[in-house]
């Protein structure tokens, strides 16, 4: 039977609920480990940094959406502008002709988004795939990406956490609360400016996407005071629509951080061991997080030595502008 071909437009509000459909479809040929909702994908694609009428990309076979892109800019440019990019096409509609029309349409739009917000830095586009996704690496291979970075997705068991470090005395523990935010929001531009792909954040999208979201949990968040500063932090997320789908109540670590001049003394271990007993007490059965495997702190023995263990990766794809 003759494929019909897509029908191109922007998304709306109104296609958010397609917009998990065809996640989940392509999620059961290449699982990644991630169910998101509606109200995820809302959240998601209404964050300050996506123009849904400018910088967004449905295709559409009659009422079906088979294919979607969307580009990211960032708050910050030192010194590139790595702009991010998202795409997925059903599996029942991946051809090279359809993955070649998304990819050249991400090139085109990023760079006309960048114009408008950072014209003088140079420009990187920055994909992601998990290890799964074959056919979508294959065409971001083919357009030209390198993979430039390996994440790791590791998990533990709570039931089976190891012996758990002393809280440091000297720092203040207090859970998250609105007080701290813009000192949370320092502490993580701080600590994060040395992260590969990261760059500064700003208030509205930090809100948006980290503190503001459905998914933060403020009462499994902690940080640790030095008067007015946050000297580490560790902050948490519960996805419903991962619990409904795998059985599981995880919590997911989305930021460990503490400043330089107090690493190395194992505060981070300690207060993500904390962190970890609290979630146990709350009735989660496990926890996960994302890791560079080249993160220039060491994160990932500071994470094994808390249990976690490696699961499956995720690959960072840059091409330049």
């Amino acid at each position: 039977m003759e494929r019909t071909e897509p029908a191109w437009r922007p998304l709306t509000l109104s296609d958010m609920a397609a917009v998990a459909d065809l996640l989940g479809a392509a999620n059961e040929l290449e699982p990644t480990g991630e169910f998101e909702s509606t109200q995820d994908v809302t959240e998601s694609l209404t964050s300050p940094n996506v123009d849904l009428e400018h910088g967004s990309l449905a295709g559409w076979v009659g009422e079906r959406l088979v294919a979607y892109a969307v580009v990211r800019v960032r708050d910050g440019a030192d010194p590139v502008h790595q702009m991010r990019f998202e795409a997925t096409v059903h599996p029942e509609f991946r051809t090279d002709a359809i993955g070649s029309y998304v990819l050249a349409w991400v090139d085109r739009v990023s760079r006309e988004r960048h114009l408008k917000v950072f014209p003088e830095a140079p420009l990187e586009f920055h994909g992601h795939a998990h290890q799964n996704q074959l056919w979508y690496t294959a065409q971001l291979e083919k357009a030209g990406y390198h993979r430039a970075r390996t994440f790791l997705e590791m998990k533990v068991d709570l039931g089976a956490l190891p012996p758990v470090l002393a809280l440091p005395a000297e720092f203040r523990l207090v859970t998250y609360a609105e007080e701290y935010f813009d000192a949370v929001l320092k502490t993580r531009n701080i600590t994060f400016a040395e992260h590969w792909g990261s760059s500064v954040q700003s208030p509205e999208a930090w809100r948006h996407l980290c503190t503001g979201s459905a998914a933060f949990r403020p009462e499994l968040s902690f940080l640790l005071l030095r008067g007015d500063d946050v000297v580490s932090m560790v902050l948490s997320d519960f996805f419903e629509s991962d619990a409904k789908a795998t059985g599981v109540r995880e919590l997911y670590v989305s930021h460990v951080a503490t400043l330089p001049e107090v690493r190395g003394k194992g505060v981070a271990t300690a207060l993500l061991g904390h962190t970890l007993v609290e979630a146990r007490a709350a009735g989660y059965e496990r926890a996960a997080l994302g890791v560079d495997v080249e993160n220039v702190n060491s994160a990932v023995g500071i994470y094994e030595r808390c249990g976690f263990r490696t699961t499956e990766s995720w690959y960072g794809y840059v091409l330049a502008a």
